[in-house]
């Protein structure tokens, strides 16, 4: 347990891509134990950077029946899907309390301004497209400026991304 960190688990809402709340009583971030001491170096690094700032878990161990959910509502061609969800048949690093979708929040709680928002499938989410919608302007400078504080700070617990997500 981090005390700092806030969790707001988004499939226990319905503000996440399937507009429902598919996780009912899952209200807790679950994780591995050597999880949750990389997080704690994430968030030494991330008070380095900036003492205002929290970490706020999205996501954490998911079950795998919520990952057929999420695996069924996509309708898309497979090898699209699978840049966003595992196949459940396979299971995920999520299933296992391994992986951690997470954003950085101000000291009132608050997620910063990463232009997408979580789940964001569009290509806006993608970290190698950030400097084309810098110079097109549909990304700012602090937009892209809190995405690498994100990144950094989770670069120092040992975690890294992936291609698809600025989370």
């Amino acid at each position: 347990s981090i005390p700092e960190i806030l969790v707001e688990l988004r499939y226990s809402t319905i503000n996440n891509f399937m507009n429902e709340d598919v996780y009912g009583h899952l209200n807790r971030a679950y994780l591995q134990p050597d999880v949750v001491q990389s997080l704690k170096k994430c968030l030494a690094k991330l008070k380095e950077i900036d003492s205002t700032l929290t970490l706020l878990i999205y996501d954490a161990v998911r079950p795998r029946s919520v990952q057929q959910i999420m695996w069924d509502i996509l309708d898309m061609p497979i090898h699209e899907k699978t840049k966003f969800v595992a196949n459940p048949k396979n299971g995920s690093v999520h299933n296992y309390g391994a992986a951690v979708d997470i954003t950085l929040a101000d000291e009132n709680g608050f997620a910063l301004d990463m232009c997408a928002e979580y789940d964001d499938i569009r290509h806006i989410a993608y970290p190698r497209y950030e400097s084309a919608y810098l110079d097109s302007g549909m990304l700012s400078l602090e937009q892209i400026e809190n995405r690498k504080i994100l990144r950094e700070t989770m670069r120092a617990g040992g975690f890294t991304g992936i291609q698809t997500e600025w989370w």
